[in-house]
């Protein structure tokens, strides 16, 4: 498995990793299958947070993991934290604080490798977050930090308020879902392309030695469904089968390939359960795309170039 250095840091991990988002919906004995595909996969980097299934995917992670051959120390885990169920958003002290700790009681663990504030907070005061950072870091129970879903001047805003530099941001980037691409590619247009949604996110992320981690890399809109065999996207799947062919993967193994081709140092974060799909779809970090294979799973997903 290629690996990834997290940030500018030494600290280095598979370049895909498993989120467990949908652990909710197995067994403990389910979820043994799916963490021991992924490590013998050469996935090491777990990627959590405290509302997936209302807690019960950390809760199932950790039964599972201590029935598994997995040791934890085998193993990086993440999560994220501050969503209130659904109903707002809180990066005060006492809740980020709250949510590490019942993160940790419910993954069984003692520490995390890294913890991100998970969606931005509008009422966010980035002297609680630090003073939140702080305590954790001093107590030993978080060792990295990062953001999750962030644009330039909100990480900037958390960044220039706490000590510990911010390693990671999670973003929404998959072959459909290549707005921080197109972006940069219409620059100076008046085409729907053009318009900047996140503040020249990528760039800045690359400037900053910022690892950006990619969630539903196999997904299209915003959790509508997968592209992979999806027959509304038929020059898509011809081009990746052609491809999977050709570097014997899988379609999903080359959509892995074709997020990690990308220089900006990318993580991609893959949400299935189903062991046969994470070793699909975990092949693929080996795959080189050149250039060209690049832009050309880029025109099948219906883009062109200006």
């Amino acid at each position: 498995m290629k690996q990834r250095n997290i940030g500018e840091t030494s600290w280095e991990t598979s370049a895909v990793a498993l989120g467990i988002m949908r652990m909710n919906k197995l067994t403990a004995d389910e979820a043994v299958k799916t963490i021991e595909a992924a490590h013998d996969s050469g996935i090491n980097f777990i990627d959590a947070a405290d509302v997936y299934g209302n807690g019960d995917s950390e809760r199932i992670f950790g039964e599972a993991l201590k029935k598994s051959n997995v040791n934890r120390d085998d193993l990086y885990i993440q999560s994220k934290g501050g969503i209130v169920a659904d109903t707002r958003y809180d990066f005060s002290k006492q809740h980020l604080i709250d949510a590490v700790n019942g993160s940790l009681k419910r993954l069984g663990v003692d520490y995390l490798d890294s913890f991100l504030l998970h969606r931005p907070d509008p009422l966010m005061e980035p002297e609680e977050i630090s003073e939140a950072f702080d305590e954790l870091q001093t107590s030993g129970k978080v060792r990295h930090f990062g953001v999750s879903n962030f644009n330039p001047q909100q990480y900037l805003m958390v960044q220039e308020a706490v000590s510990q530099r911010l390693i990671i941001n999670q973003l929404q980037f998959s072959i459909m879902h290549t707005g921080m691409v197109d972006f940069g590619m219409h620059t100076n247009m008046k085409d729907p392309r053009s318009i900047n949604h996140d503040g020249g996110i990528l760039e800045f992320s690359r400037r900053m030695g910022v690892t950006i981690q990619a969630w539903s890399p196999f997904q299209y809109g915003f959790f509508d469904g997968v592209f992979i065999n999806n027959d509304k996207f038929p020059e898509l799947n011809k081009k990746l089968q052609e491809l999977a062919d050709k570097y014997h993967v899988s379609k999903n193994g080359i959509a892995t390939a074709w997020i990690l081709r990308h220089p900006a140092n990318m993580q991609v974060i893959i949400g299935t359960m189903n062991p046969e799909h994470i070793t699909d779809s975990a092949q693929g970090a080996d795959v080189d795309l050149t250039k060209q294979e690049w832009y050309d799973i880029y025109f099948a997903a219906g883009n062109d170039l200006p």
